[in-house]
């Protein structure tokens, strides 16, 4: 490179990109960057995030397991069939005895012990093998306002006794009273009069009679032992 190249019009040379020479001739380092602390903080917090959101996810998927549900409406005592239950994944509470999938299978051809909704998780308690009443039983209603049953919730298996109570009179005999020995099947309250409807299984030859006592209003329902 010549001489007038280097040098400007006004006869000084320009100014280049190369660091100044120290004294021995040697370049000069460039000056190092500090890091901030912040962000190496920062760095640190988000491998964290990230570490607790997959064992999380992890966890997620190892607590679901597999379920029946009911994928359309099932009336009470109907057969159920392959199309009326779907398997489904999902977290659920043990407390609800849940069914598990893999039964799906063994459950056709059973009956709903209950009224089942599609979309509703299906338990151990809604199937059952026989119908109800069974063969030589009736089926039974009976209104009653909560002074004529205990305050204890019933559950369909209780055994108990439906009792005529005295006349519109108050009389009471000295004859024992007329007692009918049933099985509760179904319980259901009636919010518009308060009163409770139980459904109870009695021997064919008792119905008739039970079902005159129960239309009088003049009964009571008393609750036997639930040990067994």
């Amino acid at each position: 490179m010549s001489q007038n190249t280097a040098q400007g019009l006004s006869g000084e040379a320009t100014p280049t990109s190369r660091p100044m020479p120290t004294l021995n001739n040697s370049p000069r380092p460039r000056p190092k960057q500090r890091r901030r602390p912040w962000v190496f903080a920062l760095c640190v917090a988000l491998v964290a995030a990230g570490a607790l959101g997959t064992a999380f996810a992890f966890t997620s998927i190892n607590d679901t397991q597999e379920v029946l549900v009911v994928s359309q409406d099932i009336k009470r005592g109907e057969t159920i069939e392959a199309g009326d239950l779907s398997v489904v994944r999902v977290s659920v509470d043990p407390a609800l005895s849940p069914v598990a999938g893999s039964q799906k299978a063994e459950l056709e051809g059973s009956r709903a012990a209950v009224d089942l909704w599609a979309g509703t998780l299906l338990t151990e308690e809604a199937t059952t093998d026989s119908l109800v009443p069974g063969e030589g039983e009736s089926l039974v209603g009976i209104s009653l306002t909560p002074a004529q049953m205990p305050s204890e919730p019933l559950y369909a298996g209780d055994a108990v006794r439906i009792v005529t109570t005295p006349g519109d009179q108050g009389e009471v005999t000295n004859e024992d009273p007329v007692t009918v020995e049933a099985v509760v099947v179904a319980v259901s309250r009636v919010q518009e009069t308060g009163e409770t409807v139980v459904d109870v299984s009695v021997p064919e030859g008792d119905a008739a009679d039970l079902a005159a006592r129960a239309a009088t209003g003049r009964v009571a329902l008393v609750l036997d032992t639930r040990e067994r």
